[in-house]
């Protein structure tokens, strides 16, 4: 659609302030409702990410402007989206409205409410805009999908024969030098919490320095992550395994990614060199590492983990690339 910029930025305008009214506020309610994850706060953490974050006119003409978009030829673009975050599935729309092509959009069960609100402003901007909820009546050209690895071979048998952008399962790292100030450990627990420790950009194992005695603050979490760490709790301690408690997570010594949400695990690391190998080596696997000691492409900032800008592609593929020239 030509007038992609536009219609952006102008949804970027109507978003701000959300939460601030009664009828923002009742989405709100029905989004926790339907999704036991969600937070008021994390939703409006969200909402703002995306408004200004993603949806902000100079920030939009800057990322489009290397591509040929829009399209000559669209076409129909399914996307089928994940719900552990808060409109985590936005993005991808995002990008194929702004290719130029139209979105079949299959929300996930547990985020369908602040999907559909969105929308909804997208038509009170434009009724023409070509976005559509995805009934299975209409055969799509092409996909973008995103789920666990189980669901992802799925999508590779269900849409062998169309382009498919496919991601599933990944995880985060940080790795500290040292050297990091308080302002830097209080932005690796918003790394680490943020959204309950949902989703692929959560930190959920630390490279430590050896000898280095890591504290972190906890922020406030939610009844069913807290639920989480009980349960954890009480299994490593039955078990005999040693771990750290920090109040409503646990910490365990142990170079893997945990399998409980409420668990984060760390390793100690004796060179740069050795992390760095181990990046390497893992590296197929792996969405963010959250470092100022160590180069890695997947490198970001402490504090920006769960701030993925327009140009922070999940799995590091270009999805404007891939709309405007795989799908075609």
């Amino acid at each position: 659609m030509k007038n992609a910029i536009g219609l952006f930025s102008r949804l970027g305008c109507r978003l701000r302030g959300f939460g601030d009214d009664a009828r923002t506020r009742e989405i709100i309610g029905r989004a926790c409702r339907e999704n036991g994850w969600f937070t008021p706060a994390d939703i409006c953490r969200a909402v703002v990410a995306v408004a200004d974050g993603m949806l902000r006119r100079d920030a939009l003409a800057e990322w489009l402007a290397p591509y040929p978009v829009p399209v000559a030829e669209p076409r129909r673009v399914l996307v089928v989206m994940a719900g552990n975050i808060p409109l985590v599935g936005f993005f991808d729309m995002l990008c194929v409205l702004a290719a130029g092509h139209r979105c079949l959009v299959k929300p996930s069960a547990k985020d369908t409410v602040l999907m559909e609100y969105v929308i909804g402003l997208l038509r009170g901007i434009d009724p023409q805009v070509p976005v559509e909820f995805y009934d299975g009546s209409t055969s799509p050209d092409a996909v973008i999908a995103t789920g666990s690895d189980n669901a992802n071979r799925y999508f590779r048998a269900q849409y062998a024969g169309i382009p498919a952008l496919l991601r599933g399962n990944r995880q985060s790292v940080a790795v500290l030098g040292g050297r990091e100030t308080p302002a830097q450990l209080t932005a690796l627990a918003d790394d680490i919490w943020a959204y309950s420790g949902l989703g692929c950009r959560s930190v959920s194992l630390l490279f430590l320095p050896e000898g280095y005695d890591l504290q972190l603050r906890m922020p406030e979490v939610n009844v069913k992550y807290r639920n989480s760490y009980r349960q954890q709790k009480a299994l490593l301690t039955m078990g005999g395994q040693p771990f750290r408690d920090l109040g409503a997570a646990v910490a365990v010594e142990e170079r893997a990614f945990p399998a409980a949400l409420s668990r984060i695990n760390y390793s100690f690391y004796k060179s740069p060199a050795e992390v760095g190998a181990w990046l390497a080596a893992h590296d197929a696997g792996l969405q963010c590492v959250v470092s100022e000691c160590i180069a890695c492409r997947r490198r970001v900032d402490f504090g920006h983990a769960q701030s993925p800008g327009l140009t922070d592609y999940p799995d590091n593929r270009d999805v404007i690339e891939f709309l405007t020239t795989s799908c075609l």
